[in-house]
């Protein structure tokens, strides 16, 4: 009778590998609960929310100065809006003040890796250390285990989304970019993103500290994002954590 239930627990265990194996970027949280980003076969990261509440995500990636950092949570403060803030570890080693700034203010503060590098150019190794020195600043410096990421340069293959979610990571990409990196000016930041396609419930936008225009787009952009009826949350408080999938495009659905 041992032997019988030995060799039908083991071969549980197996059916269960199996099945983890087969389903590629499910993963078992709590019970029965699966997520997965796997569409078609391919690994994606989260890039919009599919949601019956017009809720969109303002985020920036901050991975060079800190010049304007003081005036956009100036003016998220006045238009009491929070925002999530990706955060690469050379930026948090050179402005220490500002990272608790942020965290003071309410903000999310996500990953954007060590040093800004390409994952998909790194070995796996290479990759979590990208993911995870970042991961111990930001704890020791603020107290904050981080668990949204955002790709640099947009770039990933299965196995960088299959190791950030192995370190416990959401990978937050965008649907909506500002091009505020191109300098066009505050107008241009503007105009295209309240003029989006894709700026709709779910939408997560992208913008940067550290450019020439963003902090003085900010103001009216959120003035215009709020009068098409938004309601403006962070990250943390727009993605499902379990129970869902994802489309092509990246939209998260929940099961």
């Amino acid at each position: 009778m041992k032997e019988a239930m030995r060799r039908l627990r083991n071969y549980g265990i197996f059916v269960s590998m199996l099945a983890v194996a087969l389903l590629g970027s499910y993963q078992y949280l709590s019970g029965y609960t699966t997520v997965s980003n796997n569409v078609n076969g391919k690994e994606m990261p989260i890039c919009s929310v599919e949601t019956k509440e017009k809720k969109v995500a303002l985020t920036f990636e901050s991975a060079w100065g800190d010049e304007d950092i003081a005036r956009i949570l100036e003016i998220l403060k006045k238009q009491e809006v929070r925002a999530t803030f990706f955060l690469t570890g050379e930026w948090v080693e050179k402005y220490p003040e500002g990272v608790k700034a942020i965290r003071d203010a309410g903000h999310d503060i996500g990953n954007h890796s060590e040093s800004h590098r390409s994952m998909g150019s790194l070995n796996e190794e290479e990759q979590k250390e990208e993911i995870m020195s970042v991961h111990r600043k930001v704890e020791e410096l603020t107290g904050v285990r981080m668990d949204l990421f955002r790709l640099p340069y947009d770039n990933y293959d299965d196995a960088v989304i299959r190791n950030l979610q192995s370190c416990g990571y959401y990978p937050i990409q965008w649907s909506v970019d500002s091009f505020d990196w191109k300098d066009y000016g505050a107008d241009s930041i503007q105009e295209v993103v309240l003029s989006h396609e894709r700026l709709d419930n779910g939408a997560i936008i992208l913008l940067h500290s550290g450019t020439k225009y963003t902090a003085d787009a900010l103001e009216a952009l959120i003035t215009g994002i709020k009068e098409k009826g938004y309601q403006i949350v962070p990250v943390s408080e727009l993605i499902y954590r379990e129970e869902y999938h994802l489309d092509v495009t990246g939209r998260q659905i929940k099961d």
